[in-house]
């Protein structure tokens, strides 16, 4: 059984998100070593949601909302946050909620900026993250894998993306009428990981030249030689920070990258002490102490307040991403529908084609048999078994699958699993060269 439980900018504040963020790296991992009844789980942890993807199995789970306790003591645990605060902010998703969620998700028609492009990337990040820790699980991976697929399919066939702007193009547009000539400013962006990357590309759109990277984990200078920009050592990071008229934070660092303290000193080294100075903090969790505030000429764009400007997309191209989206997940259910009633086609078939070459043999034995024979017959029990094959699948497409199951045991003495305990369907990767976005 698939289960979500998810915390956003839709329901939960920005310091909570931002302590789920922080604990989230070692969620998935514990939850499947520890908690018997969780045999698969992906973690998406991003600057506005968190979210817990969990395969459970249903036979150890007799009580689901036990069971999503036990998840949020886990997750309390990791975060800090109260088990009783979690239960009230987090919202929890199962079944075909949890597909047309993540689908939606992975479109960005969730995001505080509906179209934005990081999610689909994150998404595939997160399913990443798992296989690599072992935490996956067939009904995930395919789950994920979909809606990757989903994702891609939302951006070729509608315009969210373009009607869409990301988190980091929102913080320009709003920094820009505080900020002289974009081409003028020497800018500082610390961080090299994505949001790095999609930084440096949105202050070059507007034409900045003058960049200068710092990263708090060492890794400045492969970044600075990748992208062409200069990178500064942990030396001459005040220094940095005092020439910058534009700050960029995007760095994973737990702990602050720009103090209120580094912020003070470095006024002092600059030309004009009262001069304008714009921090912008993608972060999550913060990157900058809100303290720096309190020195004048700096002001601070951080993502709660970024969230508070995310404009209205385009609602024909919501509308018909929404429709994909839907689509999908029905697909998805229907996919699954059919893959849990296959056991039962396959006993049938099996059974059917047994008693044949039973029959078969016995006629050899006698010298009552034929190679034409032998064909028609075996043609003939292809056609009748052709028939409970197609009506097994409309079944299941419409739910009614286990009826299917149920009269095929019945009438022939089998012991097909039902569709609850029907195994997992094989994963087939989806378009990994097409995964990334």
């Amino acid at each position: 059984m698939l289960v979500c439980l998810t915390a956003s900018h839709r329901n939960a504040p920005f310091e909570l998100l931002e302590k789920l963020s922080t604990g989230a790296s070692t969620v998935a991992e514990t939850l499947v070593r520890d908690k018997d009844a969780v045999t698969g789980a992906v973690v998406l942890a991003t600057c506005n949601r968190f979210e817990a993807y969990l395969d459970v199995d249903e036979p150890r789970v007799s009580d689901r909302s036990a069971g999503v306790d036990a998840v949020l003591e886990v997750v309390s645990e990791s975060s800090g946050i109260p088990t009783a605060e979690l239960r009230d902010r987090v919202t929890v998703l199962g079944g075909d909620d949890v597909v047309e969620h993540l689908f939606a998700v992975s479109s960005g028609l969730e995001s505080v900026v509906v179209g934005e492009g990081e999610i689909a990337g994150q998404v595939r990040r997160a399913l990443e993250k798992a296989r690599t820790e072992g935490t996956t699980s067939s009904d995930l991976e395919r789950l994920f894998q979909t809606a990757s697929h989903t994702s891609r399919g939302v951006k070729t066939r509608t315009g969210l993306g373009s009607a869409g702007r990301s988190m980091v193009r929102l913080a320009l547009d709003l920094a820009e009428s505080r900020l002289a000539d974009w081409a003028d400013l020497k800018v500082l962006l610390v961080g090299t990981g994505a949001y790095a990357g999609a930084s440096l590309k949105a202050l070059r759109d507007r034409g900045v030249g003058d960049v200068t990277v710092y990263s708090p984990s060492g890794r400045a200078h492969r970044f600075a030689t990748r992208e062409g920009v200069d990178a500064v050592m942990a030396d001459g990071y005040l220094a940095a920070i005092a020439e910058s008229d534009l700050i960029v934070t995007c760095s994973t660092s737990p702990d602050y990258v720009l103090t209120a303290e580094q912020i003070a000193e470095s006024r002092q080294l600059r030309a004009d002490a009262t001069s304008r100075q714009m921090v912008i903090d993608l972060g999550l969790p913060r990157n900058v102490d809100p303290a720096i505030t309190g020195t004048r000429g700096v002001q601070l764009l951080d993502l709660e307040t970024i969230s508070l400007h995310a404009p209205l997309t385009e609602l024909n191209a919501a509308d018909d991403a929404r429709q994909i989206v839907d689509a999908a997940a029905e697909e998805f259910r229907a996919a699954n529908a059919e893959e849990a009633v296959k056991p039962a086609v396959v006993a049938l078939r099996s059974h059917l084609f047994g008693i044949l070459d039973a029959e078969i043999e016995r006629a050899r034995s006698r010298g009552d048999s034929s190679d034409r024979t032998e064909a028609a017959l075996r043609h003939l029990v292809g056609v009748l078994v052709h028939s409970p094959s197609v009506r097994a699948r409309e079944l299941a497409r419409s739910g009614d699958g286990d009826r299917f199951v149920d009269a095929v045991n019945t009438l022939f003495g089998l012991d097909a699993p039902s569709v609850a305990e029907a195994p997992a369907a094989p994963v087939r990767r989806i378009g990994e060269e097409g995964a990334a976005s």
